[in-house]
């Protein structure tokens, strides 16, 4: 039997070998000094820029990492540091292989393969990361036994929330069984050969970049980050080969375990190299081996519920039925009720059933969601009511957008074949009631509606006119009228010094906080992540200084922060996690600033793309001139107030511009007495590089937009 050292320096000789054949090639072709770059990634070549400190940005500079720091980690002695050091110089050598495929084609795959993920997608994972939606992720190494285990293992993992990458010949197995795939819905056909892999350890490296600020050459950093802070496992079904014995090696040098059925010239190692005979325990097995506890909220439908189906699309072809809210009444409302008016768990439905509808047609919908409480407040019915859009989607096969009475849902036909009817919709957000807001609310009862004239009329009775009454309380809500902020810190989790100041007027920069969020999380976990901030002793309210608030950030940061301003991006801004929805930077040759998010990934007019701009910002860093933060602050009289406010906005995506446009108009209008504001910001259409710079600056004069009159902000 061969030993575990030599099928790891096996496989790293072997990678190696594959890496210098590859790019002597590219080099052959394309010439030493021609550039490298995987699209849409400010940290180019992940693994290699973390451990060898190499920025690469041309073919000569994977040569000088391939040649130098890869190949010198590749040492022989027989020790465990050497087997770690190995892998990872393994994993360095499959980006290479990675890396040439991308020149001159960002997408060489075409499609049939993920391969890279983006910065946007790593910075996706933030929020659900955070709050355990994604407990952990498997990289499946195959083929399995069979096409039936495949899917039954990879559909498991999907259930339970763990994020799925797939290597080799499991993805023709998932391609077989008809399993929907894409990052979106969490399944990523990554690549079919093994050196594949090399895209989900950067994505790794990436996370630890941005989330942790886990820096270059940083190597205790990173490996602790990883063990510590991300929960991934590895399954490698037999047989494996030297090569992914190899990779293993790194990924457990990463803290990632790996499990496998392979029983020739395996070693098992307690806890990183575990040997389960039985593939169909392999789940078991790996969320112990990880230590992952998952939360099981039981309820009575006939599909699965879980936030990774949070992504899912159902196709017109697919469909059974819709509910839309934009063609008939329809609507979702939460409303609070004496403990006398409620019987718990009564699910009521007014009109008829799924079945009743024709396949393909349209229905009307109302589902009203009456609930009693000791702790329950008013102010907690929006909080909850926007919880189903979440929860909608987390059913398998079923679609849902929008909020209040504008909804959208299409079931589709393999839930509607699986027997999901309209009870099962009231018996899911029973459930999920109950279970996220046990503290507050002791009762619940679900009432839906889908005869047309009920839905009607008491959209037009009820529930309109408690949307007006809080369109109302929530216009009076500005922090002038708070009477406290809250701290939420969710993220740290993964960027442990980050600390984010919620108040009425500035949601939390992950666009996912409210200070109704922040006030009803308090009130359900008084020693949880968003704590009470008081607003006393005023240091500067235009600025946006209080000392309760530096008190908070520096308590919270376990002391990396000593000072926040909540309204200037120049003066001590707030610090960024990574999760952020959008990136505020400034722009010196306009007087104004730049906001880009996290969709758009060309070019800006300041000359850094969105990943560029986020990998300044993010970690819990202060960076004066640059501030993360959430879509709906845009439109705030507070966003950038202490710099001259809105009126800076000189550029954005034109995505980004229509989706604020209502609100930004709205308060331009009453700050400046500016109409249809919107219309006086650049976009990409415009001017979109630095290039263009003077196309932007032209637009802008024609417009005769308020920031060129400013004063400098620096």
């Amino acid at each position: 039997m061969r030993r575990l050292f030599d099928r790891v320096f096996k496989g790293s000789d072997e990678m190696y070998a594959k890496a210098a054949a590859d790019l002597d090639a590219a080099i052959a072709k394309f010439g030493a000094d021609h550039a490298m770059q995987f699209p849409d990634t400010a940290y180019n070549c992940a693994i290699i820029l973390e451990y060898t400190g190499i920025a690469v940005k041309t073919l000569a500079d994977l040569k000088k990492a391939l040649d130098g720091p890869i190949k010198d980690m590749m040492t022989r002695n027989n020790r465990t540091h050497d087997v770690f050091t190995s892998g990872f110089a393994t994993a360095m050598a499959a980006e290479v292989i990675e890396a040439c495929k991308y020149i001159d084609n960002p997408n060489p795959y075409n499609g049939e393969y993920h391969g890279h993920m983006t910065d946007a997608e790593v910075r996706e994972l933030g929020v659900p990361l955070v709050t355990r939606d994604i407990p952990g992720f498997v990289v499946l190494i195959g083929p399995a036994p069979s096409d039936e285990e495949a899917r039954d293992t990879i559909k498991a993992y999907q259930s339970k929330g763990i994020f799925v990458f797939l290597i080799g010949g499991i993805i023709d197995q998932a391609k077989r069984m008809g399993i929907s795939m894409g990052f979106k819905v969490r399944i990523v056909e990554v690549g079919p050969d093994i050196w594949a892999v090399s895209h989900v350890v950067s994505l790794v490296m990436r996370a630890a970049m941005i989330f942790g600020a886990i820096q270059p050459l940083d190597y205790w950093g990173m490996n602790t980050y990883t063990l510590e802070r991300i929960f991934a496992f590895v399954n490698a079904y037999a047989p494996v080969d030297d090569l992914t014995v190899a990779c293993g090696g790194g990924a457990i040098g990463l803290g990632f375990p790996v499990i496998t059925n392979d029983v020739n010239d395996m070693w098992a190692v307690p806890k990183s190299l575990i040997i389960q005979p039985d593939t169909k325990a392999f789940i078991d097995t790996s969320l112990e081996a990880r230590d992952i506890k998952l939360k099981v909220t039981n309820m009575d439908i006939p599909i699965a519920f879980n936030s990774a189906f949070e992504g899912e699309i159902i196709r017109k072809a697919d469909m059974r039925l819709e509910i839309d809210g934009s063609r008939t009444d329809c609507f979702e409302l939460v409303k609070m009720r004496d403990a006398r008016d409620v019987e718990d768990h009564k699910i009521t439905l007014i009109g008829k059933d799924f079945d009743a509808c024709e396949p393909g047609k349209k229905m009307q919908y109302g589902i009203i969601a009456e609930v009693a409480g000791k702790g329950m407040q008013s102010d907690f019915e929006p909080v909850i009511e926007r919880k189903f859009h979440n929860w909608i989607n987390c059913l398998e096969g079923v679609m849902h957008t929008g909020q209040r009475n504008l909804i959208r849902i299409r079931v589709s036909n393999a839930a509607y074949d699986a027997g999901f009817r309209a009870r099962h919709m009231g018996e899911m957000l029973y459930a999920k009631i109950k279970s996220d807001y046990d503290t507050v609310i002791d009762k619940c009862q679900i009432t839906i509606i889908t005869d047309p004239a009920e839905c009607t009329r008491l959209k037009n009775e009820l529930a309109m006119p408690a949307y007006d009454a809080r369109d109302v309380r929530l216009a009076n809500l500005t922090d002038e009228a708070a009477d406290v902020f809250y701290t939420c810190t969710l993220c740290q989790s993964f960027s442990p010094s980050h600390v984010c100041i919620v108040t009425p007027e500035r949601l939390g920069l992950c666009g996912a906080v409210s200070w109704l969020d922040a006030k009803a999380t308090n009130q359900l976990n008084p020693n949880g992540p968003c704590q009470v901030v008081s607003k006393e002793g005023v240091i500067d309210e235009h600025v946006g200084i209080w000392p309760d608030v530096n008190r908070a950030v520096h308590e919270y940061s376990q002391g990396a922060l000593d000072h926040v301003t909540l309204y200037s991006i120049i003066q001590d801004p707030m610090t960024s996690c990574g999760c952020f929805e959008c990136i505020c930077g400034l722009e010196p040759a306009s007087n104004g600033v730049i906001i880009v998010n996290r969709e758009y990934a060309g070019p800006t007019p300041i000359g850094m793309t969105f990943a560029e701009l986020a990998s300044m910002t993010g970690g819990g860093e202060q960076t004066p001139g640059f501030m993360g933060h959430g879509r709906h602050f845009i439109g705030s009289k507070k966003f950038m107030r202490a710099e001259g406010g809105i009126a800076r906005i000189v550029w954005m995506p034109k995505m980004l511009k229509e989706a604020v446009a209502d609100r930004l108009n709205k308060a331009a209008f009453e700050l400046y007495g500016i109409e249809n504001y919107t219309d006086m910001i650049c976009d990409e259409t415009i001017a979109s590089t630095v290039d263009e710079l003077d196309k932007m600056l032209e637009f802008l004069a024609e417009k005769g937009h308020p920031a060129l009159g400013m004063e400098p902000m620096v």
